[in-house]
């Protein structure tokens, strides 16, 4: 069966559903690295991106934002840069599969006992909420804010960029 859209998944309802002891069967989450970049120096500058609604951010959106940030840093600020994803995708998702097409009537049993299987993660977020940071240096805010801002496409939600320097 074909993954289903993530507006599916987007609306924050119903109960939180984390206690991954109790469950069997769900996939590894898609976040490789919450920390890129140089980890060991200290930068002056700091670049968040916060949501504006309150939305379910799925894993595979969020790796994919930090991929294409990564991508932009390491063309523009080699080295210069530290990329932290803050948010850990925590809600875990269920499906409930239905078999589509002629003769499904048969098979299925429509939505009696209809819990789900679980699909994949996700990171419920507020408003206001941080999803991912960079910390770099002043010579290289333009292109954080342009890696920020090709992250924010891949993300389900409008966000907002913040900029805040450390006084020295």
């Amino acid at each position: 069966m074909t993954r289903k859209p993530a507006r599916m998944y987007r609306k924050v309802e119903g109960q939180i559903y984390t206690r991954q002891e109790y469950m069997g069967g769900i996939p590894v989450c898609r976040v490789t690295q919450f920390d890129t970049g140089n980890l060991r120096q200290d930068f002056p500058v700091e670049l968040t991106l916060n949501t504006e609604e309150a939305a379910q951010v799925r894993d595979i959106a969020l790796e994919a934002a930090r991929i294409s940030a990564v991508r932009v840093l390491e063309k523009g600020a080699p080295n210069e840069y530290h990329l932290k994803v803050r948010r850990f995708p925590h809600q875990i998702l269920r499906e409930h599969k239905m078999a589509m097409g002629a003769g499904a009537d048969r098979i299925s049993s429509g939505m009696r006992r209809a819990f789900g299987k679980p699909v994949g993660h996700a990171v419920r977020a507020q408003i206001g909420v941080e999803l991912m940071s960079i910390y770099t240096t002043a010579a290289h805010i333009p292109d954080a804010k342009e890696a920020l801002r090709k992250a924010s496409h891949k993300l389900p939600c409008p966000t907002r960029l913040r900029i805040t320097t450390k006084a020295s």
